[in-house]
């Protein structure tokens, strides 16, 4: 089926406006639904040929002004237009198992129905006949017939109900890929906010939860919006706000207007941690952003989604510190979130934030990203430090005035930014949104102990880019001195931060205002181990934290040994939840699982950190959970017979987490993991107990689960097989499986919701067999899909950096 491309987009554009879409669902029968739409639209050419869209259809009918019209390939063909247009269509198609268009889920619970349709990219034309690109908004109204116990939600507010007969009142001009509605007997709470109707949705199964968490929820709703009003000076544009968890959602969240969907692990089951509440919140934040980064003004086409990501990411980390809900939001974006776009930046994929080439739909997927997110956030973050704050948001409020409820672009926005500062920013859009790489900043101080100092700052990396930052010397005995500056050549000297004593950390970039892999000297190398377990500010460790992990990862500037030592010194003194996790992650995943560290170090890490946290704590559990994937049998097994530390609770994820370790280890037999998965007949306790078998090793577990990773139609348990399979200290079993990767790769694309099937792509790619190499580089030479292409160049090129 075709992708549409750019070149199609704006030949329509220029011909067509959409003046509105009628869409009329019936979702009555069990096994598939009916759609009606009248399309109401404008030509600039009368005569002229172009095409709306419309996949996946059993059985259709559409006409074109009074007058049937073909379907070829998943385009109808539109001749002979008139000056208006009345295009009409009525179909059947079966629901998705895999979540594009309409997905259809059985709750394992209590056997209740849940519908929910998605339409990004170019999913709409599943649901309804559509010109379906970003820059063709128009005005939506939706009706939908249901069984009539259900409920129904939509983009806009309920107009009329008639038994299960929904009518939506119109929506304001949107973009179909926005288009959304949930289905289904789902539990649902209301409460309002400066005057806007908020409401709460889970599936009844998890009502509880939801009941138990919905004041928080609520709260961190009502506090969003409050700052986005006052940093905006645009109100809410699209009347009610309804945030559903839904079941089977292979992404994380999505940001459809006045109806945003969340995967069902944000309403925690049991325990949270203060971490996990910290990100949820920084995710509802990032899609109430959306609202006016996407929504109010949409991109005008896929080159500019971090139009769209970098600034919903970039303001939900924001108003997460603002609002007090993450208090260390900047460290933990530093630590975990930047620290992505550092990596994606590194790897073959790499891509300019603002690329200018993406050729169609299909390849814009591939942008949805660590670039277009985290190094497209970091960049506006330093744009707004060079401007100053309300310059910044002066031309953001003024970005959304010009606008509102169209579509605008790169060129668009720099207009505006720099009408705003008064300076052209087409040179800094050149270094920082239309290059690639990060700059690597280094000091070069002659400095020995007990002498005096000088410090110079080298720069290196291509496009050298000029970097306004701090460097900070953190002395033993808890004094600081920082000092600003300004990098723009290759290097500089920065006054006044002479004569630092042995045993002082010098950190560049300090309050990580700009987007630059920073270096130690040896001096503050040698001097991390004292110095980090006491420095208080949460924001240097991490980006500390950061800078070591990237110099173990490039080429074994640190070696590994010497990292384990800092980890042993450092990290079970860390406060922050965020940073201890995203550290020991990386000793785990990277370090430990390659053999390159031994397990029990980490173990006995966690373990100190653990005693240290108060019983019943949040910090309790989150070292417990990262104690349960580096311990031994002993402990996982005293923790599974309710011999576990005062105060902590073993729920069921925890349970999860300590059998899957186990079934890693050959302790956890397929009895035992049958035998927890009844005891949590839930989606997630099926996802976990895919990934204990995944784990196991046996023959006959490791060809379960490749079979299931390659052709499993349900996405989560896909992905659940593919993140398990690979297992240290399991190659005499999965060695052949690294060759077979390369040839079943295809397969785990074809027939499924694209991004779920690179989620499945990029977790099987054999991570610990140097072999797979020769078949990663053999196929890289072939003609390949361009997705594949990426995923498999990715995966080699951090293999090889291991290897």
């Amino acid at each position: 089926m075709s992708s549409l491309t750019r070149r199609e987009a704006v030949e329509r554009a220029r011909l067509v406006a959409v003046r509105s879409y009628v869409i009329e669902l019936d979702l009555t029968a069990a096994d598939s639904f009916t759609s009606r739409t009248v399309v109401e639209f404008s030509c600039t050419e009368p005569g002229a040929e172009s095409f709306a869209e419309l996949k996946g259809a059993q059985t259709a009918h559409v006409t074109l002004n009074g007058a049937e019209v073909p379907i070829v390939d998943g385009r109808v063909k539109l001749a002979g237009l008139a000056a208006e247009n009345r295009l009409e269509a009525r179909f059947t198609a079966r629901y998705s198992p895999s979540g594009e268009g309409i997905l259809r889920f059985v709750d394992p619970e209590d056997g209740q129905t849940y519908l929910y349709g998605q339409a990004p990219l170019d999913d709409a034309q599943r649901m309804f006949v559509c010109f379906d690109q970003p820059d063709l908004k128009a005005p939506m109204t939706l009706t939908v017939h249901a069984p009539e116990e259900w409920t129904v939600r939509g983009n806009a507010a309920v107009a009329r109900r008639d038994g299960g007969r929904w009518e939506f009142a119109q929506t304001p001009p949107l973009s179909t890929y926005l288009f959304s509605f949930i289905a289904g007997p789902w539990h649902r709470l209301e409460r309002e906010h400066d005057g806007i109707a908020l409401g709460l949705l889970c599936r009844r199964s998890l009502a509880a939860g939801l009941d138990a968490d919905a004041d928080a929820l609520f709260a961190a709703t009502a506090a969003a919006f409050d700052r986005y009003h006052e940093l905006f000076g645009v109100r809410y544009p699209f009347g009610k706000y309804d945030q559903a968890f839904v079941p089977g959602f292979a992404g994380g969240a999505v940001e459809n207007p006045a109806l945003v969907n969340y995967r069902e692990e944000f309403l925690f089951r049991a325990g949270a941690t203060d971490s996990d509440r910290h990100r949820r919140f920084v995710v509802m934040a990032h899609e109430m952003a959306h609202m006016w980064f996407g929504n109010l003004v949409t991109l005008r086409w896929w080159d500019d989604v971090w139009l769209n990501e970098a600034f919903a990411e970039l303001m939900g980390w924001r108003v997460a510190g603002e609002t007090g809900r993450h208090p260390a939001a900047a460290a933990d974006f530093a630590i975990w979130r930047e620290r992505w776009g550092y990596l994606a930046d590194e790897r073959p994929s790499t891509h300019p934030v603002a690329p200018d080439g993406i050729a169609d739909t299909a390849v814009a997927f591939q942008n949805f990203d660590g670039i277009s997110y985290a190094k497209g956030a970091a960049a506006l973050r330093q744009l707004a430090v060079h401007l100053g704050d309300e310059v910044f948001l002066s031309g953001l409020r003024e970005y959304f005035r010009r606008y509102r409820f169209g579509n605008a672009a790169l060129t668009d926005f720099l207009a505006v930014i720099g009408d705003a500062a008064g300076r052209d920013l087409t040179g800094w859009a050149e270094l920082w949104l239309r290059s690639t790489g990060a700059n690597t900043l280094r000091p070069l101080p002659a400095r020995a102990a007990g002498g005096p100092a000088g410090l110079t700052v080298e720069q290196s990396g291509r496009p050298l880019r000029p970097h306004r930052l701090t460097v900070s010397a953190f002395a033993s005995d808890g004094s600081v001195l920082r000092v600003p500056f300004t990098i723009d050549a290759a290097a500089t000297t920065v006054p006044g931060i002479a004569a630092a004593p042995a045993g002082t950390v010098l950190l560049l970039n300090d309050g990580d205002d700009t987007y630059a892999k920073v270096r130690f000297d040896p001096f503050s190398r040698a001097a991390l181990p004292a110095v980090l377990p006491d420095l208080e500010d949460p924001l240097a460790r991490a980006v500390i934290w950061a800078s070591v992990m990237d110099a173990v990862r490039d080429g074994g500037e640190i070696p590994p040994s010497e990292f384990l030592a800092l980890l042993v010194a450092a990290l079970p003194a860390e406060r922050q939840e965020g940073i201890f996790e995203e550290v020991l992650t990386f000793a785990r995943e990277s370090l430990a699982r390659r053999g390159l560290i031994p397990f029990g170090p980490l173990a006995e890490v966690c373990t100190a950190a653990l005693a240290a946290a108060a019983p019943g704590s949040g910090r309790q559990l989150a070292t417990a959970r990262a104690l349960a994937g580096v311990a031994g049998v002993p402990l996982l097994r005293s923790w599974l017979g309710d011999d576990a530390p005062e105060g902590l609770v073993i729920d069921a994820d925890l349970r999860w987490s300590l059998l899957l370790r186990l079934a890693a280890l050959g302790s956890a037999d397929p009895d035992e993991i049958a035998a927890e998965e009844r005891r949590d007949p839930s989606s997630t306790g099926a996802e976990r107990a895919a990934a204990c078998r995944a784990a196991f090793p046996s023959a006959e577990a490791k060809a379960a689960a490749w079979e299931a990773l390659v052709h499993d139609s349900n996405p989560r348990l896909a992905i659940a097989n593919a993140e398990a399979f690979w297992q240290a200290g399991q190659e005499a079993l999965t060695d052949g499986y690294a060759e077979r990767y390369f040839t079943d790769v295809p397969a785990m694309l074809e027939g499924r919701y694209l991004p779920a099937a690179l989620k499945v792509v990029r977790f099987a790619f054999p991570v610990y067999s140097p072999r797979a190499l020769a078949s990663a580089d053999a196929l890289l030479r072939t003609d390949l899909d361009p997705l594949l292409r990426r995923e498999i160049a990715d995966g080699a090129d951090e293999l090889r950096r291991w290897t």
